[in-house]
């Protein structure tokens, strides 16, 4: 598992705030402003005159947020954790609501709304989902660099709540990010903090014609590598669960390793494995 090995910056607006997390984090800071707005050729050279490495992760912060950005020889990759951006904001409005597939993984009905616990929550796309639809959610995600995506992302977006949307500060709200991994945060677990719901998202290579989640999931296996002890998860989850536990997969993946499940629910793209012990309590 490796990380960013510098900090970019562009524009004067984060100069401060750019040496600031460049500081907590531990790396170089680096003015990128004079090319980041020019040709893809002059880009490319800059950022490989910065670092030896001909491939290398670095963090970017522009005036719209925090990303990490993959440098390869001939391209640049970036991603970015976004709570409240036009197509964010779309699907929240016009998604499904408690109709959407994933919705129903989790058990949300009418008078049901699980706590869930989302033990690999990644770029917490699928945790705002959810707690747009009035869950609660706690959100574990062990790769640092991922989790400083989080924490930009739900700083920048409860800013431009208080001022501008009540309704996505309620939703931020419900929403509830912890450092550390999933599988020793599940072992301490115990009692009241039980969560009814402990949804799983391992790591799986996407096979997908979309360039842009191609491109995504390119970065994510830079940052987490295979994701080998995927396996392990399903267990603890199953044992600290109150009621289910959904796990996430490619249509065509195999199951974790362990039980079957005992519903499945299938899309175009992905599944959701659920593998229940009590029914949700009405």
């Amino acid at each position: 598992m490796s990380g960013p090995a510098l900090v970019f910056w562009t524009g004067e607006s984060v100069e401060v705030a750019a040496r600031e997390f460049a500081a907590t984090v531990g790396l170089p800071a680096i003015d990128a402003s004079a090319v980041f707005s020019g040709k893809q050729k002059e880009r490319l050279r800059f950022l490989h005159q910065a670092h030896d490495e001909p491939n290398y992760l670095a963090y970017l912060l522009e005036d719209d947020g925090l990303r990490i950005l993959w440098v390869t020889v001939d391209d640049t990759v970036s991603i970015k954790a976004d709570f409240h951006g036009p197509t964010v904001s779309y699907r929240r409005k016009q998604g499904g609501g408690r109709g959407q597939m994933i919705a129903k993984a989790v058990g949300l009905r009418a008078g049901v709304t699980p706590s869930v616990l989302d033990a690999t929550a990644g770029l917490g796309r699928d945790a705002f989902v959810l707690a747009s639809l009035g869950c609660h959610v706690d959100m574990l995600e062990r790769v640092p660099a991922v989790r400083a995506l989080l924490e930009d992302a739900l700083r920048r977006a409860k800013l431009h709540a208080e001022s501008e949307d009540p309704e996505l500060l309620a939703i931020l709200g419900r929403m509830h990010k912890n450092a550390g991994d999933g599988r020793t945060y599940l072992k301490e677990l115990s009692g009241v903090l039980l969560p009814d719901v402990v949804y799983l998202d391992p790591m799986f290579p996407e096979r997908t014609k979309s360039a842009a989640v191609k491109k995504e999931m390119q970065v994510f296996h830079e940052l987490v590598g295979a994701d080998p002890d995927a396996d392990e998860l399903l267990p603890l989850a199953l044992e600290k669960a109150r009621y289910r536990v959904v796990v996430k997969r490619p249509r065509i993946a195999p199951a974790l390793a362990g039980p079957a499940p005992n519903h499945v629910l299938k899309g175009k793209s992905n599944r959701f494995d659920i593998y229940t012990k009590e029914k949700l309590p009405s």
